[in-house]
Parts: structure tokens; C-alpha cells; sequence
């Protein structure tokens, strides 16, 4: 299949030839757009999420259900307090949830959410 020649010029510079605003569009995906707080808050969120060790608590509490922060510092080869500083942010984040029994705490993902936000993130970089 032969690519026109614009098209070649385009995929070099990655930059439009011609100046061309198409309002109908921009104003589509402003209605549509978020407002700055709750862009700020999803953005927030992605951060607690871009850490290598909460995701590795996340990872481990999708595939276990629950664990106590032994259990996740062993797994994890890192100290309780490590793990319980990651799990606080986690918490605040609402990403996990926990329940205490006796003198264990247990720690568990907050709900399907957060399973399907794995679910999506991990399907999608499987993909390249």
C-alpha cells in the first residue's frame, strides 16, 4: 500500500503543514473535559500509582486477597516499616483497605476497581 506523499512529509515532522483550528471539536472535548480538581485528583492518583513497590503490594494483594505486613515484607524483601509507610499512602490513595484481627492487620485491595485498573494497565503493556 503506498502512503501519499503529504503523508510521509507528516510522519517526519510529526507537525501539521497548515494552521487549521476545528472549533467543533475543541469545543466537543471541553464540554467533555474534567474539571482542574478532579484532573488534579486522577493525576494524584496515577502518581501513588507509578511507585515499583505499591505496585508490588497491589500485585501481591490481587493475587492473595488479603496479607498482613509480615507476610508482605517477606514477599517483598523490605522492612515492615517500608511496607506499612507504602501501605499508608495506598490507604490514603483508597487503592487498599484493611481489617484487624487479634493484633494482625490485614490488607486487602479497597474493591473491583482497582482489579480492573490492573487488569487494564496490565493488558495494556502486554500488548507492545
Amino acid at each position: 500500500m503506498s502512503v501519499p506523499a503529504d503523508a510521509k512529509r507528516y510522519e517526519k515532522s510529526g507537525v501539521c503543514e497548515v494552521h487549521e483550528v476545528h472549533d467543533d471539536v475543541i469545543n466537543k472535548v471541553k464540554e467533555n473535559t474534567p474539571s482542574e480538581d478532579l484532573l488534579l485528583k486522577l493525576s494524584d492518583f496515577f502518581k501513588v500509582m507509578g511507585d515499583m513497590t505499591r505496585m508490588k503490594i497491589l500485585y501481591a494483594l490481587f493475587n492473595a486477597d488479603e496479607l498482613c505486613v509480615c507476610d508482605l515484607s517477606k514477599l517483598l524483601d523490605k522492612t515492615q516499616s517500608a511496607i506499612s509507610h507504602q501501605l499508608r499512602i495506598l490507604r490514603q490513595a483508597n487503592l487498599v483497605k484493611f481489617r484487624k484481627e487479634g493484633k494482625v492487620v490485614y490488607y486487602s485491595l479497597n474493591d473491583e476497581h482497582v482489579q480492573e485498573i490492573l487488569d487494564v494497565g496490565f493488558s495494556h503493556i502486554k500488548e507492545f
